[in-house]
C-alpha cells in the first residue's frame, strides 16, 4: 500500500529542498520512503545561496563513500591474501549454489564478474572442455543485440557466432541490465551438478551437523 502524505508535509518537504536540505536530512525529520520523497522534490529548485553548501555535502558524502570503500578493500586483502584450489572451488560451489540451475548443469546472471569467475572454475578447477561449454543470451527488444553478443562473448571467451541461442523479450530493458542476461550451461553436465550438490551439503554439514534423516539426497 502506498504511504500516504499530507499536503502539509510535502509542502514543508519541498520547502526543505529549496533550502538545500539533502534526502537524508529530511528523512531525519520526516521518516518517508526514499522513492516517495524523491517523487515530491525531484523537480525543485533549490534557491541559489543554498545551492553551494548542498553541493558542498554532496561531496562531501562521496568522499565519505570512497574512503569507506578504500578502507574495505584494505581490510579485505588482509583476510584473502592467496586462494586454493579448495577454497576457489568452495567458492565456485557458492556462486552455483546461489545462482545455478537445480536440474541441469547451467548458471544464469547479469553480472559480468560473476559469469567471468564461474567461466574461470569451469575451465581450470573442474576441468570442463571448453566445447562442452554453451552460452546464451536474453535481451529485450529495444536493445542493440549486436553489442550485447559482442559484450558477452568478451566476457566469456566464446565467440558469438558459438553461442547457443539468443532469446529476445518483448518490452523495454528494466533497471541496470545494460546487456542482458547471460546463461553458462555445460553439456553432460549431470554428473557435476551431483559433484556441486555434494559439495554444498558437505559444506552445510560443517556449519551444522545433521541427522541423517534431515540430510537431502543428491539426485
Amino acid at each position: 500500500m502506498a504511504q500516504r502524505i499530507s499536503r502539509k508535509v510535502i509542502d514543508s518537504i519541498r520547502k526543505l529542498r529549496q533550502k538545500g536540505f539533502s534526502l537524508n536530512e529530511i528523512r531525519k525529520l520526516y521518516p518517508i520512503g526514499y522513492g516517495s520523497l524523491y517523487r515530491y522534490i525531484k523537480d525543485v529548485e533549490m534557491f541559489p545561496e543554498y545551492k553551494k553548501t548542498w553541493l558542498g555535502k554532496r561531496g562531501g558524502s562521496i568522499k565519505r563513500k570512497k574512503l569507506a570503500e578504500k578502507i574495505a578493500l584494505r581490510e579485505a586483502k588482509k583476510v584473502i591474501k592467496n586462494l586454493s584450489y579448495n577454497e576457489k572451488l568452495l567458492f565456485i560451489t557458492a556462486l552455483y549454489w546461489g545462482e545455478g540451475n537445480k536440474k541441469d548443469f547451467g548458471l544464469t546472471n547479469s553480472d559480468p564478474e560473476l559469469i567471468r569467475i564461474f567461466i574461470h572454475g569451469l575451465l581450470n578447477l573442474l576441468r570442463v572442455e571448453k566445447n562442452r561449454i554453451r552460452v546464451s543470451i536474453r535481451i529485450f527488444e529495444d536493445m542493440n543485440k549486436k553489442k550485447c553478443l559482442e559484450y558477452w562473448s568478451k566476457i566469456t571467451g566464446i565467440p558469438f557466432g558459438e553461442f547457443a541461442n539468443v532469446n529476445i523479450l518483448k518490452g523495454k530493458k528494466k533497471g541496470k541490465l545494460l546487456y542482458g542476461m547471460c546463461r553458462i550451461r555445460v553439456l553432460k553436465g549431470g554428473n557435476m551438478l551431483k559433484y556441486m550438490v555434494a559439495l554444498r551439503l558437505v559444506v552445510a554439514e560443517k556449519f551444522y551437523p545433521r541427522s541423517s534423516t534431515d540430510r537431502t539426497e543428491v539426485s
